[in-house]
């Protein structure tokens, strides 16, 4: 039951953020092109103020419900090694605490990412995170 319940919050804070970049990408991002310069940046600037208070913290509840079901899905190692269901896992790990550490620099210490500022790269991690957690079940 417990377990269920936190799979039930990590899809729904992952909805949180994941939908977040995509509204950013395919919709903020563009509606700043149509306004005016001063315009687009206070409008993007308005919703950016409540964004900021919601979505990283949605993150953080991913990254953390992740790594509290990550044992109970990985299972054991058996006698051959990792199995494909294993590995991929792994991969998905890794993508889901590199924006996590990403996400936290950025929140709390204010340290800005040196490479991939945009939102297009953590959306593509998302999107490949997305893919891997239904093929995983599959290899």
């Amino acid at each position: 039951m417990m377990f269920t319940l936190i799979h039930t919050v990590h899809l729904l804070a992952a909805f949180v953020y994941g939908g977040f970049l995509f509204v950013d990408i395919l919709f903020l991002q563009k509606m700043q092109k149509s306004l005016p310069a001063e315009d687009g940046a206070k409008c993007r600037e308005a919703i950016m103020a409540h964004v900021r208070k919601v979505v990283p913290y949605a993150l953080f509840v991913v990254v953390g419900t992740g790594i509290y079901m990550f044992p109970h899905v990985f299972g054991h190692v058996g006698e051959d090694g990792l199995n494909h269901m294993q590995m991929v896992l792994l991969i998905k790990a890794f993508l889901g605490l590199w924006l996590g550490i990403r996400g936290f620099n950025q929140k709390i210490f204010k340290i800005d990412p040196w490479l991939f500022k945009s939102h297009y790269f953590p959306f593509t991690l998302v999107v490949i995170i997305i893919i891997l957690s239904q093929i995983m079940w599959a290899v």
